[in-house]
């Protein structure tokens, strides 16, 4: 997923082939060949310039650029050697009009020379002598295209009230004048030209003068366009509004500009699917941009069918400032389903898939405090590893609650400050664990210490599958002796296949004091006994508190090798995993 790339200019470097560097010698130097009376001019040395000419030196000679003895009076800016050179060119009208208006190699004229140069007086010469004021260069530049370039204010009025076409486009990306004075910020030449030209002059890429001044954060140009009445919420040809592309490149200014005067904030900007410029800022980190486009943005893009929400594209960044501020704001940490726009379900879910072979993200950490919902997948990437840092940062966040108080309902209630588990959630947790059990000498300790109910494991497949150190820690939770005929009959055919080995004291009664502390489970409950101080407010000797609350049981050690991958491993388990609904 990207945000739209924007290529104004269009501009490329070619690289030279191998051949041609193995050719070139780029060591030899090769000697001037400009005449005499050239050198002269370029030198600005009228007496020299017109000794020689009196000396029939010709000014008509061209160099190995194409360059004659008036074109290096012009680039110089040398008036007089201007005026001495026109005054040999010809006796003729005709014969000087010529001159004036010969180009270099490069379809340069005196006059695009001089107005490259910002010499006014040269420029204002020429014109007299008939100088092509529109000739065009190889490149399609032309005198007023490469004034405004250079930023000489006093050569563009001059070119401009003698006529010169002001909306012919340039350059390969097909950019006016205005494009150019835009771009470079030369805000005076813009006043001058908003009087002239069209405002709403379009390039290859359907890019008004006013998106240019969005773009490049050129405030005072877009203060002066918009002014003028150029249109705020024109659309290039991928739908990128000025609004869109000052947002991403993070033009503050700019950005409360264009809002102030009428900007929509919520066209859509892209054919691929409903970009805002809130996505941009998002996407990008300009977090005051962000927070003035929060408050302006419909909501609609938040939840709504259809669209995308921003956090989708702040994770995709890596922004976590973006999300932290999108969820303060009242984003849903849950967006919408973008699985047919985007490919993704929802944002933790790419957050995770982005980071599932490193640490995980500040994003990940956002978005499950502020209570994003957990499907099957999500706790994949917390139960299918021998890591335990992302099961850790849920049960921070989470509560586990009572299987008795599990319901249909779809809002998130809180619990001693923290979100409970859905009914939805519960059954993704227990179906992909059972799914896991390999793993279960890692998430097992935390689940029964952060509450979670241990007859829900009891389970055949957790049988059949646990190793013999974790089914003996699962064990220790429960009364052994009750346990289901199924169950047991699993128990004896693992010990008699060597499988299992039990603690000793299984085979005996179970003792009072286990079946107490089993009593004043189901009496608080597993997730009050197990993540509250309850049980240091009851009447009951402090040695006693950390039997009652099974701490004096030994966790069983992970003993399988590390395997592959990360995502090679969820990859795994989305082929092979089976639905075992417990709940």
């Amino acid at each position: 997923m990207s945000s739209c790339p924007l290529v104004l200019s269009g501009r490329h470097t070619m690289a030279l082939t191998p051949f041609l560097k193995q050719d070139m010698d780029f060591t030899e130097c090769y000697g001037d060949s400009v005449s005499s009376v050239a050198a002269a001019a370029r030198c600005g040395c009228r007496q020299r310039v017109r000794r020689l000419i009196k000396r029939g030196f010709s000014v008509d000679c061209r160099d190995n650029r194409g360059w004659r003895a008036l074109h290096e009076a012009a680039a110089a800016g040398s008036e007089d050697c201007v005026r001495e050179i026109l005054s040999a060119a010809g006796g003729s009208s005709s014969g000087c009009r010529a001159y004036v208006n010969s180009l270099t190699h490069e379809g340069e004229s005196a006059c695009y020379l001089a107005a490259r140069h910002g010499h006014l007086a040269v420029v204002r010469l020429l014109l007299k002598a008939h100088a092509n004021i529109n000739q065009l260069t190889n490149d399609l530049s032309c005198p007023l295209y490469a004034a405004v370039d250079g930023g000489y204010k006093e050569v563009v009025e001059l070119l401009v009230s003698k006529g010169a076409e002001v909306n012919r486009t340039h350059t390969a990306s097909c950019w006016t004048c205005l494009h150019q004075a835009v771009y470079k910020g030369h805000s005076e030449i813009v006043r001058i030209l908003v009087n002239v030209c069209n405002l709403e002059a379009l390039d290859d890429h359907k890019i008004s003068p006013l998106f240019v001044a969005a773009q490049y954060g050129q405030q005072e140009c877009l203060e002066i366009l918009v002014n003028a009445g150029a249109n705020v919420s024109t659309q290039a040809a991928d739908l990128a509004t000025p609004l869109l592309i000052a947002s991403q490149e993070g033009h503050q200014a700019c950005v409360d500009f264009l809002l102030d005067h009428g900007a929509d904030p919520n066209i859509a900007c892209s054919h691929d699917w409903p970009q805002l410029p809130i996505h941009a800022a998002a996407e990008f980190g300009h977090i005051g941009v962000l927070r003035r486009l929060i408050a302006v943005t419909d909501r609609v893009c938040d939840r709504g069918d259809g669209m995308v929400s921003p956090l989708y594209v702040a994770v995709h960044r890596h922004q976590s400032k973006s999300v932290e501020v999108l969820l303060r704001e009242g984003y849903s940490p849950d967006a919408q389903d973008c699985t047919h726009i985007l490919g993704l379900c929802s944002p933790l879910s790419f957050a995770l898939c982005s980071t599932s072979n490193k640490p995980y993200s500040e994003s990940v950490r956002l978005l499950i405090a502020a209570g994003a919902s957990l499907n099957e997948e999500d706790w994949i990437y917390a139960l299918a590893t021998d890591k335990t840092d992302l099961l850790q940062l849920i049960l921070e966040h989470r509560w586990i609650p009572r299987p008795e108080t599990l319901t249909r309902n779809c809002s998130v209630p809180h619990h001693h400050g923290k979100t409970v588990l859905k009914l939805q959630e519960m059954r993704g947790l227990l179906c992909v664990a059972l799914n896991q059990v390999h793993f279960a000498a890692c998430w097992l300790p935390l689940l029964l210490k952060a509450g979670l109910e241990p007859s829900l494991l009891l389970q055949p497949h957790m049988f059949e599958q646990a190793d013999s150190e974790v089914l003996n820690y699962l064990l220790e939770f429960v009364n052994w002796s009750t346990l289901s005929l199924p169950l047991k009959h699993i128990l004896d055919r693992r010990r008699a296949e060597k499988t299992w080995e039990p603690c000793p004291y299984f085979e005996s009664i179970t003792c009072l004091s286990h079946i107490c502390r089993l009593r004043v489970r189901s009496v608080l409950g597993p997730d009050v006994l197990m993540r509250t101080n309850v049980i240091q407010q009851l009447p009951v000797p402090s040695p006693l508190h950390g039997f009652l609350q099974f701490r004096n049981i030994p966790e069983a050690s992970y003993k399988h090798s590390p395997p592959s991958a990360l995502s090679d491993r969820i990859q795994e388990h989305s082929s092979t995993h089976q639905h075992r609904h417990v709940l």
